[in-house]
C-alpha cells in the first residue's frame, strides 16, 4: 500500500467512513517487517502489553503506529493506553483477529433458510483463538460504515468499527475480553446519504428497561430446565383429541406488587399457576412479552423479537416462568407479531437508512391505521430473521405453541385500504403471494424443528384451509381463531331475550362450517376494549340478567365444537372494560354473583377436562349432532356432543328469561340422563330451577325423528348439560 494510500485508508477510519477496518488496523506485514497500527480517539499515549513497546502517534491524528521485526510479538497483544485524564486502559486489539462467522450460515441466511441465526447474529460470547469476548454481527447492507458504540467505549462510533462480510451486508467484530451486561448499540452510516444511525440490535436478547433502548450483552443461560418430561410428551402429544383451554393474560395488568410494581417472571409464575390450576385452564396465553417500548400497545408493536421483555425480568427469568408452568402441566402459548412492526427510530425501521426489514413502497409496506410497519416477506434475510425468531421462542425459551397476529393483514394487500392505496399482485389480485409463501415455509420450518408445538392463526375472514397442511394447499397452521362464530354469538347474546327469535341464525350458521378448519374459540382481549365494554355489559337486562346470560354463554362456547379462549377478568364477570394500565378488578369476587361465575367457568373446565365427549372429535362431525336447531321462536337450541360408544352429552340451550317446563327433546338411546351442569344453579348465583340430580330416564316415545325422548325443565337464561348413564339407569 502506498503511502498516499495509506493516508486516505487512515483519514477514511478517522472520520468514520471505512468498510474495513481490518485492513489498516491491527498486525500486517509490511517491507520484510511487522507494523501495528491503532486508532484510539483521545488517547494521550499508546504502548503495546508485550515487551512495553511505545507507538508513535502519526502527525495530526489519533492514530499510532509500531514498527519492528515482530518476532516476540504475539498474534494477538494488548494495548496500553492513557487518556487526557491520566486513566489507564489496557484491551486485547480486536483488529488482530480473523473473521469469525462461517461462510455456510450466511449462505443460509441469504438464501432465507436459516433457522437460527440468532446463533450467529446479535451479540453472542464466543472464543476466538482462545480468548473469551463477544461477538457482533449485524445486517446492514446499504452502509458504508456499522460500529459497535456502547458504554464501554463512551458510545463513540469511531471506537470499534466492524468488518462487512463480502456482498452478504452482514457486519462483524469480535471484541475480545468483553463481558455479558455491556449496553451497546450499532452505529451505522448509510452508504448514499452518509445519514448516521443509533439502532438497537435486532437480534438483541435482552434490552434496557424502557424508556431506554440499548440491548444488553446477555450471558448464555445458566437456568436448568426441570420439564424434560413435559417436552418429551409434547412431541407425541395427540393435541387434536385432548382438551385445551387457554386463560389468556396480560402479564403487566393481571395482578400487581403492593406497591403497583409489575410482578416478575419467576414471581408471576407461581401465583398465575397456582391460579390457572384451581380454575382448570390447560394453558396459558401472554399477550405479547417481545421487547416493546410503548406500554399501552400491549406488545403488538415489538422492537425486541428475540428479547422477553425487561419489565419483568431477565431471559433466564421468562425461562423459569416456562419451566415452572410445564412442571405444573401448565401450557405456556405466546402471543406473536410478524405482520408489521413500529417506526422507532432505534428499532427495525430504515434500519441501515433505507427501507430493509419493510417494503418502500408505503402502498406495500405501511398500515395506515395502525402507523406501523409491514415486513418486505419476499426478502430472504427477512425471512430467515422471522424464522428464527419464531423457533427461538419455541426452542429456546421452550413455549409451546405460538399465536400469530394479524394473519388476515398478511394475506391481503388491500387489507384495510381503500382504492388506489394497494398494489395488485402479479396477477392483478388481492392476495399477498410472497407473503402467503411466507407462512407456509415458516410453518413447515417450526414444525419440522420443534415438533408437537402449535402455531395459532388469528385470521379474520373466510380463507380457505388456513389450519390444513401445506402439501395439500393449507396455509399450514394447527387452529384458527373462530373469529365469525366469536362476532355472531355476542352480536346474538347483545339482543333483548324478545327480540332473539329473529337471529337465531347467528346462533346456527356456526355449524356450517366448523368442521372446514381447526377452530379455537377465544373471547379475548380485543372484545373488552376501545369502547366495547366487558363482556358482562355486552349482556341486556338488569344485574341477574346480565350475569345470566354470561353464564349461560360462556355454558355454550364450553359445548360447542373447538378449543377454548377467554381473557382474564372475564372468567369472573369483571364490570369495567379492561385497563392495561391497572390492574384486575379483583375486589368484585366478594359478591355472590361474581363469585357464581368464576365457579361456573371452574366446573366448565373441570366438566371439559374430564368428558371425552367434549373434546374426543373436536374438529369433525362425530363429535357433535343437531337434537333440533329449528326452535327459533323459544330461543332453545338442543345438540349432543359425542366420544366413543356410549360417550353422550345432551346440551339444552334456553336463551330467554322465560323457564320451559316440560320441554320435550328427542335422544339417541333408551336408559338414564343426569344433570351434571346447570347455569342456573344457586351455587353459581341463578334461581336454581331444573332437573335435579337423579337420572331422567328415557320413554320409548318417539320425538324429533328419534324413537326415544326425555322430557326437561329448561331453566332461564341458563344451558343444562346431561351425561347419558346407560340402559340401566333409572330414576
Amino acid at each position: 500500500m502506498t503511502r498516499s494510500n495509506l493516508d486516505a485508508e487512515i483519514r477514511r477510519i478517522s472520520e468514520a467512513r471505512h468498510h474495513d477496518p481490518f485492513s489498516v488496523l491491527g498486525r500486517h506485514r509490511e517491507n520484510g517487517g511487522v507494523v501495528v497500527r491503532a486508532f484510539l480517539p483521545r488517547a494521550a499515549e499508546v504502548r503495546i502489553s508485550e515487551g512495553g513497546l511505545t507507538m508513535t502517534r502519526l502527525p495530526g491524528s489519533d492514530h499510532f503506529e509500531w514498527r519492528g521485526d515482530g518476532r516476540d510479538l504475539p498474534q494477538h497483544y494488548s494495548l496500553i493506553w492513557r487518556d487526557q485524564q491520566h486513566r489507564e486502559h489496557i484491551a486485547r486489539d480486536p483488529y488482530t483477529f480473523a473473521p469469525q462467522l462461517a461462510d455456510f450460515d450466511l449462505h443460509l441466511f441469504a438464501e432465507g433458510r436459516h433457522r437460527h441465526v440468532f446463533r450467529f447474529l446479535g451479540a453472542n460470547e464466543h472464543e476466538a483463538d482462545g480468548v473469551a469476548g463477544v461477538l457482533f454481527a449485524v445486517w446492514a447492507p446499504n452502509a458504508e460504515r456499522v460500529s459497535v458504540v456502547g458504554d464501554f467505549n463512551d458510545w463513540d462510533g469511531r471506537c470499534h468499527p466492524m468488518r462487512v462480510r463480502g456482498g452478504s451486508g452482514v457486519w462483524e467484530l469480535f471484541i475480545p475480553d468483553l463481558k455479558p451486561g455491556n449496553i451497546y448499540k450499532y452505529e451505522i452510516r448509510n452508504r448514499q446519504s452518509s445519514m448516521i444511525l443509533l439502532k438497537a440490535d435486532p437480534y438483541g436478547q435482552r434490552h434496557e428497561l424502557r424508556p431506554h433502548t440499548g440491548s444488553i450483552v446477555t450471558a448464555g443461560s445458566v437456568h436448568q430446565w426441570g420439564d424434560r418430561e413435559w417436552m418429551e410428551r409434547r412431541r407425541h402429544h395427540d393435541w387434536q383429541h385432548a382438551p385445551m383451554s387457554v386463560y389468556e393474560v396480560h402479564l403487566g395488568s393481571w395482578r400487581r406488587g403492593q406497591e403497583g410494581e409489575f410482578l416478575g417472571y419467576r414471581e408471576a409464575a407461581h401465583q398465575l399457576v397456582e391460579y390457572v390450576k384451581d380454575m382448570g385452564f390447560t394453558h396459558i396465553e401472554l399477550l405479547p412479552i417481545t421487547e416493546h417500548p410503548f406500554d399501552l400497545s400491549w406488545g403488538y408493536q415489538t422492537t425486541g423479537y428475540f428479547a422477553s421483555t425487561s419489565r419483568f425480568g431477565e431471559p433466564d427469568d421468562f425461562r423459569y416462568f416456562v419451566d415452572y408452568c410445564h412442571r405444573n402441566g401448565v401450557g405456556v402459548v405466546l402471543d406473536w407479531v410478524p405482520a408489521h412492526f413500529p417506526k422507532d427510530a432505534h428499532g427495525l425501521a430504515r434500519f441501515d437508512g433505507t427501507p430493509l426489514y419493510e417494503h418502500a413502497d408505503p402502498r406495500l409496506g405501511e398500515h395506515m391505521d395502525w402507523s406501523t410497519l409491514i415486513f418486505n416477506y419476499g426478502r430472504n434475510e427477512v425471512k430467515s430473521f422471522l424464522t428464527s425468531s419464531a423457533i427461538y421462542w419455541l426452542e429456546e425459551m421452550h413455549v409451546d405453541g405460538l399465536r400469530v397476529d394479524a394473519v388476515a393483514s398478511m394475506l391481503y394487500l388491500d387489507y384495510s385500504r381503500r382504492e388506489g392505496e394497494w398494489v395488485p399482485n402479479q396477477y392483478g389480485g388481492r392476495e399477498n403471494l410472497t407473503a402467503i409463501d411466507f407462512l407456509r415455509e415458516l410453518n413447515v420450518a417450526v414444525h419440522e424443528q420443534c415438533p408437537g408445538i402449535l402455531m395459532i392463526a388469528e385470521e379474520s375472514t373466510s380463507w380457505p384451509q388456513v389450519s390444513r397442511p401445506t402439501y395439500v394447499g393449507g396455509l399450514g397452521f394447527d387452529i384458527k381463531w373462530n373469529m365469525g362464530w366469536m362476532n355472531d354469538t355476542l352480536s346474538y347474546m347483545h339482543h333483548d331475550p324478545v327480540h332473539r327469535k329473529y337471529h337465531h341464525d347467528l346462533l346456527t350458521f356456526s355449524m356450517l362450517y366448523v368442521f372446514t378448519e381447526n377452530f379455537m374459540l377465544p373471547f379475548s382481549h380485543d372484545e373488552v376494549v376501545h369502547g366495547k365494554g366487558s363482556m358482562l355489559n355486552k349482556m341486556p337486562g338488569d344485574e341477574w340478567q346480565r350475569h345470566a346470560n354470561l353464564r349461560a354463554l360462556y355454558a355454550y362456547q364450553f359445548t360447542h365444537p373447538g378449543k377454548k379462549l377467554l381473557f382474564m377478568g372475564t372468567e369472573f364477570g369483571q364490570g369495567r372494560e379492561w385497563n392495561s394500565a391497572g390492574v384486575l378488578d379483583w375486589y368484585v369476587l366478594q359478591y355472590p354473583l361474581h363469585q357464581g361465575m368464576q365457579r361456573l367457568v371452574r366446573d366448565l373446565n373441570h366438566m371439559y377436562v374430564t368428558a371425552p365427549a367434549l373434546f374426543r372429535y373436536e374438529f369433525a362431525w362425530q363429535g357433535f349432532e343437531w337434537i333440533d336447531c329449528h326452535d327459533s321462536a323459544q330461543s332453545v337450541l338442543t345438540f349432543l356432543r359425542k366420544g366413543d360408544g356410549d360417550d353422550l352429552l345432551v346440551v339444552a340451550v334456553n336463551l330467554t328469561p322465560v323457564p320451559r317446563e316440560g320441554y320435550r327433546i328427542g335422544v339417541p338411546r333408551g336408559g338414564g340422563y343426569r344433570e351434571i351442569l346447570n347455569t342456573d344453579s344457586v351455587y353459581y348465583g341463578g334461581s336454581n330451577l331444573g332437573n335435579g340430580t337423579s337420572p331422567i330416564t328415557a320413554q320409548a316415545f318417539p320425538w324429533m325423528n328419534r324413537l326415544h325422548s326425555i322430557v326437561l325443565t329448561l331453566p332461564p337464561l341458563a344451558v343444562v348439560v346431561l351425561r347419558y348413564e346407560g340402559e340401566k339407569a333409572r330414576a
